[in-house]
């Protein structure tokens, strides 16, 4: 069973929806007792850092990610959720994320040719041989909504990046048990049933 953690944030239903396409028992919940007896855990979510860090922070649900990674259980943030999973952001400074993973989101900086958010299909750069992307190509598009960006302190972690407006961007992370895509997989298409399909399919860490 996977279990998509549901504090408030946008774009639940779409992930809840291509997990059902692929034929997985999904539940949406904010109990901790059944996102830590779930297989895998996804944290989606559309909206501002700062909000969301609260809502994550009043509800104890934070102290239940930290459980799900020690843990070992497969987990997979998205958009929002890669965010959260970080140090912090431009979006809400003074704000502590849930420092799972070293590094920072920054603004998108302006640019001639270029809107914010960023709204669309950009083709991925991959490497490290992440997990998420066994069987996609490389160059293969996927669908972005965002206005802030992922800096990895360790590139090591960095499995996808893509270019925007000259913005070198860390689309997608993996450490361990824990992966992360600032795209949005649900909305991408075969590519995107592709990456989830394959998180579906990952085993948990022991």
């Amino acid at each position: 069973m996977i279990a998509i953690i549901d504090y408030d944030a946008g774009n639940i239903k779409s992930v809840e929806k291509a997990l059902n396409f692929l034929g997985q028992e999904v539940t949406v919940t904010g109990e901790k007792e059944q996102i830590l007896a779930a297989d895998k855990v996804i944290l989606p979510g559309v909206g501002a850092f700062g909000d969301a860090m609260a809502t994550l922070r009043s509800s104890g649900l934070d102290q239940v990610i930290y459980d799900v990674v020690e843990k070992g259980t497969p987990f997979l943030g998205i958009c929002l959720g890669l965010q959260l999973l970080f140090e912090r952001s431009d979006e809400a400074p003074g704000v502590e994320g849930l420092g799972v993973l070293k590094g920072e989101i920054l603004r998108i900086p302006d640019a001639d040719g270029i809107k914010i958010p960023h709204m669309g299909w950009n083709s991925l750069h991959l490497e490290h041989d992440g997990r998420l992307f066994r069987g996609v190509e490389e160059n293969s598009y996927v669908y972005f909504v965002h206005s802030y960006y992922l800096k990895a302190a360790d590139e090591a972690i960095v499995r996808a990046s893509t270019e925007y407006g000259g913005t070198h961007i860390h689309a997608s992370v993996e450490k361990g048990n824990v992966f992360a895509c600032q795209f949005h997989p649900e909305k991408s298409s075969d590519v995107g049933l592709r990456i989830l399909k394959n998180f579906t399919e990952i085993r948990p860490d022991k």
